[in-house]
């Protein structure tokens, strides 16, 4: 990272997409004093078959709670929460989706972009991921220098026939950092599952520990270069 600081804009299309995703790196920007807000774009509950009305109601209200918590821990500066509907991003306009996008890139006036791998198994992280495509075309915003694609475990490595995740961008994590992201991702109680799910505390932490082999580091995570001004 450059000494710079930096203004990032974290978009994620569910809870828990930030801090799965990037939980390490916002950790880290914020240490080095960089402002980071998270715009999540979907609700995140109601596509769950066989749960009544109320019961989406109340899930929905303890996941605005997690929310809460793992961005305090992380620190972000801010946060913000949108209602596009969880695994239908397909079935709406895409322009719809960017120009929530603009509308957020307006608002925070971001140096850097982390958001979804267009080959993510799930739709709405590449429908998102595409939607962003769209918003950050070269000239459309001039503050933005650099966009960095994240990969979600339980949805970049089990995608078998798209694009695949090939990361060239490491952020290096110390030890607390990591330990943040995790904290974080624990605050998700109902996102998290028991190991091998890579949603546990022990596969997050292995992946960490590849990324920063894979760059010379004890601990570390990888980005794909979307796009990058020099």
């Amino acid at each position: 990272m450059v000494n710079t600081k930096e203004r990032v804009l974290v978009l994620a299309a569910h809870p828990d997409d930030e801090v799965l995703g990037c939980g390490g790196a916002i950790a880290r920007h914020r240490e080095e004093g960089d402002e980071v807000r998270v715009l999540i774009m979907g609700e995140g509950i109601a596509a769950r078959a066989g749960v009544s009305d109320a019961e989406v109601a109340r899930q929905q209200e303890a996941l605005r709670a997690h929310i809460a918590r793992a961005n305090a821990v992380l620190d972000t500066t801010g946060y913000s929460q949108l209602a596009l509907p969880d695994q239908r991003f397909d079935t709406m306009p895409l322009l719809d989706i960017t120009h929530a996008v603009e509308e957020a890139i307006r608002s925070c006036n971001p140096t850097l972009i982390y958001t979804h791998h267009a080959g993510d198994v799930n739709l709405d992280h590449t429908t998102l991921a595409r939607a962003v495509e769209a918003a950050v075309r070269p000239g459309a915003h001039a503050s933005l220098a650099e966009v960095r694609a994240f990969e979600v475990p339980s949805s970049s490595e089990w995608n078998f026939t798209r694009e695949r995740f090939a990361p060239q961008v490491f952020v290096s994590l110390t030890e607390s950092q990591l330990k943040k992201k995790i904290d974080a991702m624990r605050a998700y109680e109902s996102e998290m599952r028991p190991f091998p799910h890579p949603r546990s505390p022990e596969y997050l932490d292995a992946l960490a520990r590849v990324r920063g082999g894979q760059s010379g580091t004890p601990a570390a995570e990888a980005f794909a270069a979307v796009y990058r001004r020099i």
